[in-house]
């Protein structure tokens, strides 16, 4: 008969190995994959409360049985996260029980058959145009820091980029001439996105006299190298900082405070598509991998005809 001290050790053990090979499959993730530092954390966070379960549970990482997933997700649901993080962990969990599989080390896709929990149908939050105009309005052109903003909210709006992809542009992705941006998306896949005449202004105009400026003013050891957008300490901005701006913006506009700068990108997806673009270019320009990722702006434009309908339609009463 086996003494509960060996038990526990091979349990231990078992759980030791089970952490290397998630260690492993992050670095993967990483190193192979090239996914963004945003994407590994989020992976990293996912799996390490994964293995914090096990561990309080005392289940077998390699023998886990589909009760034993069902009832972590139930834990998950009474603790009331919401379904898109229930559903973001599982995703992660299910990845990795796929790579183990794949690697060898595993015969046993432990999570392939576990559902993912039903989330409710939401729509992207948008702006409209006279938002979008508040906002950019709020921007002092006569500053330096003003000038940067500008720019920073006008090619948010002419690019439909993500934040990261906004704080990564170096000021040579901006071609002037050709009026197109180049923006490197997840797994640092990169797309050209063809702009207007008036973010090619405000760039041209940052870039000219306001960025020289910023860097003049920087103390010596600035780190901003080519970036675009650059802080008044004369670094890169990072993803978090260009939020900040955007924020600060959102209050003196007087906007709607849980507006984000993702409904920039969500509001240049649906005035394309509703505007006549087809679904594979928005794909495209968006940098989606999955079109079924995009059509659901086909829904946001379809709401805005219904309620411009219920507006001007002389029986919508």
């Amino acid at each position: 008969m086996t003494a509960p001290s060996d038990i526990a050790e091979t349990r231990e053990r078992r759980m030791e190995e089970f952490e290397a090979h998630a260690a492993d499959f992050i670095r993967y993730l990483a190193g192979v994959r090239n996914l963004s530092p945003n994407t590994v954390r989020a992976y990293e966070g996912d799996i390490g409360a994964y293995c914090s379960w096990l561990r309080r549970e005392g289940a077998d990482p390699l023998g886990i049985t589909h009760r034993e997933l069902r009832r972590w997700l139930a834990e998950q649901s009474r603790a009331r996260y919401a379904a898109s993080s229930v559903d973001r962990r599982l995703s992660a969990v299910r990845d990795l029980y796929r790579w183990l599989v794949r690697e060898g080390i595993t015969d046993k896709d432990c999570a392939a058959a576990l559902a993912s929990p039903k989330k409710a149908k939401t729509l992207p939050r948008t702006m409209d145009a006279a938002s979008v105009d508040r906002l950019l309005d709020t921007c002092d052109v006569t500053t330096p820091e003003g000038l940067r903003d500008r720019c920073f909210i006008e090619l948010l709006a002419a690019t439909g980029s993500r934040i990261s992809e906004a704080s990564g542009l170096d000021v040579g992705d901006v071609d002037m001439a050709r009026r197109q941006v180049r923006l490197f998306g997840k797994g640092s896949k990169e797309r050209i996105v063809p702009i207007y005449e008036a973010a090619i202004e405000t760039t041209e105009r940052y870039v000219g006299a306001a960025r020289p400026k910023l860097l003049a003013r920087a103390k010596a050891g600035s780190k901003a190298g080519d970036a675009l957008y650059v802080s008044t300490r004369g670094n890169r901005m990072s993803a978090d900082a260009l939020r900040t701006v955007f924020e600060r913006h959102v209050r003196l506009a007087g906007l709607d405070p849980t507006l984000t700068p993702h409904a920039m990108r969500h509001t240049y997806a649906t005035e394309l598509l509703s505007n006549g673009a087809d679904m594979r270019s928005v794909q495209e320009l968006l940098g989606h991998a999955n079109l079924s990722t995009t059509q659901i702006y086909t829904h946001l434009s379809v709401e805005r005809l219904k309620d411009a309908t219920r507006q001007a339609h002389p029986r919508a009463e």
